[in-house]
This record gives C-alpha cells, sequence and structure tokens, in this order.
C-alpha cells in the first residue's frame, strides 16, 4: 500500500516540486491531499497539472483537518506562522510530519518540541543529502582545525527568500561551533559595516546574498595563515530538497514520536549525539 503524502503549500514553488517528485516514486507514496493558505487564487486547481505532471485529481483545498483524515505524513514548507498551525492540527489528528519551514524562533521552536511528544517530528533546515554530509564534514573539519581558523559562513539564495540568514546556513554554523566548543549566539557576527575593527578572535562570521532565482549555495570558510579549505554545496534544483524531504516522510512513517532531522534519516549522526 502506498504511503498517503499530503502537501502544504503545493501551489507554492516547493510545493510544486514535491509534487514532481512524488511522481518519480512510483507506487511507493501517492498524493493523498494538497493544502493552500484560504483565499488563495490557486483553491481548486489539480495539484497534478500545477505541478507539471498531467491532472492527478487531488485539488489544492484550505480544510487541514479534512486533509489530514487522508494522509499517513504531512510535510510542510510553508511559512512560521502555518507552520504552527499545522504543527498543532497534526498532534490533534495523531499524523507524523516533515517540516521544512525555518526561521522560528526559540518559543515557536518549543512548541514544536512540545508537540514531538505526542507524534513523529522530522523538522530540518535542509533536506538535501548532499548538505546534511557537510554538516558532518563542517563538524570534522572545525574539531581539526580548532582555533587555528577563522570561520566565515557564506549563503545565496533568490530574491524571494523571507529569513536571512538561512536556515541551513545557521546549522552550519551551528555545527562548527559545536565543534570547537563554542555557543554560536555568542559567537556569531551578523553585521559588518563601517569601522569595525579587527576580526574577534573565535567569532563565526555570516555573510548573505539574494538575488536572482538561485536556489541555495552555502560555503564554510575555514581561513588559516598560509591556507584556507572551503566546503561548498550548491543546488541547481529544487528536486534534491524534495527528494530529500519524501525519503525523512518515509523512514518517519515508521519511528515512534520524537523530534528527529536529516541526520536521524540518513543514519550520519554519531551514536553519541543520538537522542
Amino acid at each position: 500500500m502506498s504511503l498517503r503524502i499530503g502537501i502544504t503549500g503545493a501551489g507554492g514553488r516547493m510545493g510544486q516540486t514535491l509534487v514532481q517528485a512524488l511522481d518519480q516514486t512510483g507506487n511507493s507514496m501517492a498524493l493523498a491531499a494538497a493544502l493552500e493558505r484560504p483565499g488563495s487564487s490557486l483553491l481548486g486547481a489539480d495539484a497534478g497539472e500545477l505541478g507539471g505532471v498531467g491532472a492527478n485529481g487531488i485539488l489544492l483545498g484550505s480544510d487541514v483537518d479534512l486533509a489530514l483524515r487522508a494522509v499517513d505524513v504531512l510535510v510542510d514548507f510553508s511559512s512560521v506562522a502555518a507552520t504552527l498551525a499545522h504543527v498543532a492540527a497534526c498532534r490533534a489528528h495523531g499524523k507524523a510530519l516533515v517540516i521544512g519551514t525555518t526561521g522560528f524562533s526559540p518559543e515557536e521552536l518549543a512548541d514544536i518540541d512540545a508537540a514531538a511528544v505526542d507524534i513523529p517530528i522530522c523538522k530540518a533546515s535542509n533536506f538535501s543529502t548532499g548538505v546534511n554530509l557537510c554538516f558532518r564534514l563542517v563538524a570534522e573539519a572545525a574539531r581539526v582545525l580548532g582555533d587555528e581558523v577563522d570561520v566565515e559562513v557564506i549563503e545565496a539564495h533568490h530574491r524571494h527568500k523571507v529569513d536571512a540568514p538561512s536556515g541551513t546556513a545557521l546549522s552550519l554554523g551551528h555545527e562548527a561551533a559545536a565543534a570547537l566548543g563554542r555557543d554560536l549566539r555568542d559567537d556569531a557576527v551578523y553585521h559588518r559595516e563601517g569601522q569595525t575593527g579587527a576580526r574577534r578572535p573565535g567569532s563565526i562570521g555570516f555573510s548573505t546574498v539574494r538575488g536572482g532565482d538561485i536556489v541555495g549555495d552555502h560555503t564554510v570558510l575555514f581561513a588559516g595563515d598560509g591556507e584556507r579549505i572551503e566546503i561548498t554545496h550548491k543546488a541547481s534544483s529544487r528536486l534534491a530538497f524534495a527528494r530529500g524531504a519524501l525519503r525523512a516522510a518515509a523512514w518517519l512513517a515508521a519511528q515512534p514520536p520524537g523530534l528527529y532531522d536529516m541526520q536521524d534519516v540518513l543514519g550520519l549522526r554519531p551514536k553519541e549525539e543520538s537522542p
């Protein structure tokens, strides 16, 4: 029996890409519900036609409770406010949830943590297999290089992205900071302008680029005296994220309640870090 998948924001860029990725999974997964915000001009449209895979009879709706009755896992790449509403709804219906939304406040993250007591949730700043491998590479590089290098995170995205730095950039910074025994909240530098003075030792800098249709580029620069190391990932298609999210959905469907991420899905988390 196919795993029944629901997609939020099904009329948006990522939602349409998820529909395309689902169409490529064969019989292992099927689109069971497609959601859009109330009042959207796309309500009633066929999700398959919007996604470019041909009509599939799944029409975009806005009734989350109705949609959740038809799905096993909800995949959510929407907005902070919408995602939090979906978290509450999935908790009420006992449904697994994959979250790709970023930009949550500490208080909002606490709400997600609380819901994960009752339902399985996979939340990740990036669902690309390659990016998640980079997380491990960055941690290892930081551990080996230690305080002998300066760490900078550079990211670029399309003009429509609303949060900065990206969730992926922050995750890369967290990986480096943790491996160095630091707290990113104390060491992050997000803005430089004017007479900034010399670089503060131990700081981790972030640079943000927004423009065009850049899907997502991330580089972590380890700059030392006489040499530098760069760990870079460049995404050329959102399909990399969509396929990873669906891989997470298939894995999550068999898990008990808890908060997971792609490191768990891919088996990349060191045993000592496992929940």
